[in-house]
């Protein structure tokens, strides 16, 4: 099975320091939808992994956020593609749960549900906490300059072996002709 983990804010929608609360605030950034279809045409099975920490902060609740997920969903579907599961965190940064990134348990989870084994899965992320995820979980992480991208791959933590991309469709071009 083909593979490939993507984090949501800042990789396939523009990201927001006020959260993406509602429907209308979620914006695709440009190409990312057109990327979800090719890699769905090339047989790839494509999983979301985003963290939410506004249901924590009591700023939209998991209606609102199933709402975001099935406008996501219908726009991938209008593209071409699809995704196959969208899995998140509801915890937040002081709550010390595993599921939250840069802990590796919702990764983790994903693997235990689709049974199958996470080195060499392609996770790709715009935050230091995508990276130290994938790592920690086993994937092969792959950083976007989109969303905090741009100042994710000038953080002195940031591991510059990495590959990095200026946004999702070169990503895609790059797993599509092998990385």
């Amino acid at each position: 099975m083909k593979l490939v983990i993507l984090d949501r804010d800042g990789v396939i929608n523009e990201d927001s320091d006020d959260y993406i609360k509602s429907p209308a605030e979620w914006k695709p950034i440009r190409g990312s939808l057109e990327a979800i279809a090719r890699l769905h045409r090339a047989g790839w099975r494509i999983v979301v992994a985003t963290n939410q920490s506004g249901i924590a902060r009591k700023l939209f609740d998991l209606d609102s956020l199933a709402r975001i997920h099935e406008t996501m969903q219908r726009q991938v579907r209008d593209a071409g593609g699809m995704i196959d599961a969208v899995f998140f965190c509801p915890h937040g940064p002081d709550d010390h749960c595993d599921c939250r990134k840069p802990e590796p348990g919702m990764l983790r989870d994903i693997a235990r549900r689709l049974h199958i084994e996470l080195t060499g899965v392609p996770a790709v992320g715009d935050s230091l906490r995508d990276i130290q995820a994938a790592q920690a979980a086993g994937a092969s992480p792959i950083l976007v300059k989109t969303g905090k991208g741009s100042i994710t791959v000038n953080n002195p933590g940031f591991d510059k072996t990495v590959p990095v991309f200026n946004d999702l469709y070169s990503a895609v071009d790059s797993l599509l002709k092998g990385l």
